[in-house]
């Protein structure tokens, strides 16, 4: 009797010490936050409550906060933290689905010769809507490997900012320098689709390319014109074209075996959650801009430069720069939102599998 009682507490014990270790191995977990502003960022203040939101699933984030996202990525990629948020430029290498989102034109909708930000929101919404919902499909995009999508965030319109508002279309972009992001080899293939000369540069540069003249041309969120300083690059002369060239996103990945089983559901539908609040960020963002500073852009170029993006997009998908998938999931959603648009009759995108 007493052999079998002390057999019962062994095992007892060894169960205990299981559910210890299980518990260990998803405590205090690294998250590590790209923010221009550090601490003192949007981002990392919104991911002060999301770790706050976590700990009723029992996760324990700690946060870490980069300035520099070239070294944020590389502490995710070594195993310095367990989960990152940066921009989908970034995080493409680990989920090229959802990067998708950063796509030359992919979210933006043009009615009547005009952007349609609104309609364009609306996209994004629905699209981080499906990729938040709980399904084996859902779960089976958001997963590439050992890495999984915890939540995406709109950071804005990215817009041209030039130091000379004489450069108002495509073809007065021929021979000029426009930063292109070198971990983004898509940039560089549209700039010289254009007929310009793509600089090298990174998010945490180049801005500073730019407002020292090294560069004709950035795209960047109007989030950026306050905290980067842009109006020195655009100086006098310079403006903002009001077309967006995508809707820029932040991606949160994380590796899945340092999180308990469900977490990505959970933290996506967080992250969706907060869509409404960012949302009201980028529209402060936009007034920020003087608007004298902005370029308005004709009806007739706002068509043409929505089916060149739409050409570059596709090209860039058949040449590996773009996923598929994730395409024909946003062709989808653009055409529920704007049935109209004669590309909702044609198969591009559509075919793909």
């Amino acid at each position: 009797m007493q052999g079998s009682i002390q057999g019962v507490l062994k095992v007892a014990a060894v169960a205990s010490a299981l559910l210890v270790c299980g518990s260990a191995a998803h405590a205090g977990q690294k998250f590590c936050v790209f923010d221009f502003l550090g601490t003192s960022g949007d981002a990392y203040g919104m991911s002060k409550d999301y770790a706050l939101a976590m700990q009723r699933y029992g996760v324990d984030v700690e946060l870490k906060a980069y300035t520099s996202e070239a070294v944020a990525t590389e502490d995710f990629r070594t195993g310095n933290c367990d989960a990152f948020i940066a921009t989908a430029f970034r995080t493409r290498q680990f989920n090229a689905v959802a990067a998708s989102i950063d796509s030359f034109g992919a979210t933006t909708i043009v009615r009547h010769g005009a952007i349609d930000m609104a309609a364009s929101y609306e996209v994004l919404r629905k699209l981080i809507q499906t990729y938040s919902t709980p399904s084996p499909l859902v779960s089976k995009l958001m997963v590439q490997g050992d890495y999984e999508v915890g939540g995406i965030l709109p950071i804005g319109p990215a817009y041209p900012f030039v130091n000379d508002r004489r450069i108002n279309s495509v073809e007065a972009l021929a021979g000029k320098r426009i930063a292109a992001f070198d971990y983004d080899k898509a940039q560089a293939v549209m700039i010289q689709r254009i007929g310009a000369q793509p600089v090298s540069a990174d998010v945490s540069n180049v801005h500073t390319k730019f407002n020292n003249g090294l560069v004709d041309m950035i795209a960047l969120p109007t989030l950026a014109y306050k905290p980067l300083e842009l109006y020195k690059g655009l100086g006098t002369k310079g403006g903002v074209g009001r077309f967006p060239i995508m809707i820029a996103s932040y991606q949160m990945v994380f590796k899945r075996g340092r999180f308990p089983e469900g977490f990505g559901e959970w933290s996506r539908a967080y992250w969706l959650s907060q869509f409404d609040r960012v949302l009201q960020l980028i529209r402060t963002g936009d007034a920020s801009i003087p608007p004298a500073q902005w370029v308005e852009i004709s009806p007739e170029d706002a068509y043409k430069y929505t089916l060149m993006l739409r050409e570059a997009r596709i090209s860039l998908a058949q040449q590996g720069f773009y996923d598929k998938r994730g395409l024909k999931v946003i062709k989808r959603i653009r055409c529920h939102v704007n049935p109209s648009d004669p590309e909702c009759t044609t198969k591009s995108e559509e075919e793909w599998k």
